[in-house]
């Protein structure tokens, strides 16, 4: 990406921040009384830069000091999507009470105002607790699928996939080492890791040394993944390079086959052509010289154009990136971008199975859905 475009994005994304957080923050003022007025706009200017100043931290100097404000900046993230949920909420019924007024007057006296004004930080703080605890425990999830193809000396094959791992400061080592035991304990034929291995910067995941836990991923086949968007917005090349290094096989536009069986394709992200001016290659130039009588699994991050699998013969394709919103509401708008925003779908005899990821972005919350790791049983024909 062009630093002139990132700098009008940057920009538009900084100014919308500041806008709903005004909107919160002066709903709240006029609910609390007068007196601490200087206390709470002290609060909240802390909780609205920890993440900006986390994040600059977090490129000069990391430490402790910059993974402090960006674990606060990351929850204030999650409860913002709340308290701004609430106000609306509220705005929306004195609203209507202006035209029908349905309201007593007490309503609006400083007592049921403090009172509002509790009561909404109790129910958002309650929120992120349980969001956090959440997304701090995925689920296993099975699913048998049916191939019609002979699979040469093989009759099924146990992939354990794990999408959206987000590795840095907040999914850290501690997370990591959770995630792959969970995966190890399936005892996997083959491990798919369909892109954003890494959140963004991977100096966090070096300084953790997070590569020692993913060398101890265990499969016949071996651990395979391929970039995704937040690869390349920290910069993909010294991601894939210490993921590579630690034992991680990245499929970047590549096809392999395996143990003359089947074959695994990993595209490369769409962001990298924005990102950094990779054209990733067409899907039936990246398939020249597969034997389509075996089976054929795809890992593409984003599902998008889903008919391109199905078009070209694909049997599988393995993606996540939409997180299915990861914070309620979200999932409503990801259902209506994606033609499947989580979960299994079939076209044709192409299958698709789109995960909401194991890890998180931004908020270290999840209130839409459960993380999950999916083990996906292929059955062969005889």
């Amino acid at each position: 990406m062009k630093k002139s475009q990132f700098a009008v994005f940057l920009t538009i994304v900084l100014s919308i921040y500041t806008l709903v957080n005004y909107y919160i923050f002066i709903t709240g003022l006029h609910s609390i009384p007068d007196k601490y007025n200087y206390l709470y706009s002290a609060a909240y200017l802390f909780f609205f830069l920890s993440y900006i100043i986390g994040k600059f931290l977090e490129r000069k100097f990391l430490n402790a000091v910059s993974a402090f404000f960006v674990w606060v900046g990351s929850f204030w993230l999650g409860a913002m999507v709340y308290y701004l949920l609430f106000v609306i909420l509220i705005d929306i019924v004195r609203l209507f009470n202006l035209f029908f007024g349905f309201l007593p007057s007490s309503f609006y006296s400083a007592e049921y105002q403090l009172m509002f004004f509790l009561a909404v930080n109790a129910s958002v703080i309650l929120i992120v607790i349980l969001g956090y605890l959440n997304a701090a425990n995925p689920v296993k999830k099975k699913l048998n699928i049916n191939i019609n193809k002979n699979a040469g000396v093989l009759k099924s094959l146990k992939i354990v996939m794990a999408s959206d791992i987000h590795l840095g400061t907040i999914i850290n080592r501690k997370r990591l080492r959770k995630i792959v035991n969970m995966i190890n304990s399936l005892e996997p034929d083959i491990i798919l890791l369909p892109g954003d291995v890494v959140d963004e910067d991977i100096e966090s995941v070096v300084k953790q040394n997070c590569g020692e836990d993913l060398r101890a991923l265990r499969a016949k086949y071996g651990v395979y993944a391929i970039t995704g968007n937040h690869e390349y917005i920290g910069g993909v090349e010294p991601s894939v390079k210490y993921l590579t290094e630690h034992g991680l096989i990245e499929l970047r536009d590549r096809t392999v086959k395996i143990a003359d069986s089947f074959y695994i394709v990993g595209r490369e992200d769409r962001a990298s052509k924005g990102f950094a001016g990779i054209l990733r290659k067409p899907l039936n130039l990246l398939l020249e010289g597969v034997d389509k009588n075996l089976p054929v699994i795809l890992m593409d991050h984003q599902p998008v154009k889903l008919e391109e699998a199905e078009n070209n013969g694909i049997d599988l394709q393995l993606s996540g990136h939409t997180h299915h919103g990861q914070l309620w509401p979200f999932n409503f708008i990801t259902k209506k971008i994606y033609e499947v925003s989580m979960g299994y779908k079939q076209k044709g005899n192409t299958h698709y199975y789109v995960s909401c990821g194991v890890g998180s972005w931004g908020p270290p919350v999840r209130t839409g859905n459960r993380p999950e790791i999916v083990q996906i049983n292929l059955n062969f024909a005889a």
